[in-house]
Order: C-alpha cells, then structure tokens, then sequence
C-alpha cells in the first residue's frame, strides 16, 4: 500500500532476482566419487541422497542420481535441517 492506502504495484527487475553465490564453485564441485548418503520411504523406493564435498552439501533425487544437485553452504544446510526438524515442510 502507498501512503494514501492504494495498493502498490511492484516489478521484479535483475537486481532483486535472488544471487546464486555459488556458481562460482558450482561446476568445480565433484560430486561424481562422493559417498552419497541415501533415504528410503516406506517403500524402499530410493529417496533424498545427500554428500558432503569440499565443504559444501549436495544433495539430490535418488531415483534420478544423474539428475541435478542442489549445493547448499553448511549454514544454508543447517537452516534447512532445522526447518525440517520443527516441521516446516510438513503437509498441512
């Protein structure tokens, strides 16, 4: 809202697109000899598979290892295992 109490329009522009800090270590970052960590469901269907390389957290789809991995820094890491740890991705 502005100061008259009508809502505001905002665009998103470059500069407040979120940075990805780590593409600069990304492509230099081998995931390809880590020793990957792996959850199961129930099922015994492969689940989340994550390594820990150089310093950073990779983690990945483990029904599709040759997929994309996600780098997080320990920090990121440790916000995410907390935010699983009191639910917040839980199911509503």
């Amino acid at each position: 809202m502005d100061h008259a109490g009508r809502a505001s329009i905002h665009t998103v522009s470059e500069e407040t697109q979120p940075v990805d800090d780590k593409a600069h270590i990304r492509d230099e970052l081998d995931f390809s000899k880590a020793e990957w960590i792996t959850s199961t469901d129930d099922d015994d269907e492969p689940g989340v598979e994550i390594a820990f390389v150089d310093g950073y957290i990779g983690m990945r789809n483990g029904a599709d290892p040759e997929g994309p991995v996600l780098v997080f820094t320990p920090e990121e890491w440790d916000a995410f295992v907390a935010g699983a740890k009191d639910g917040e991705f839980d199911e509503p």
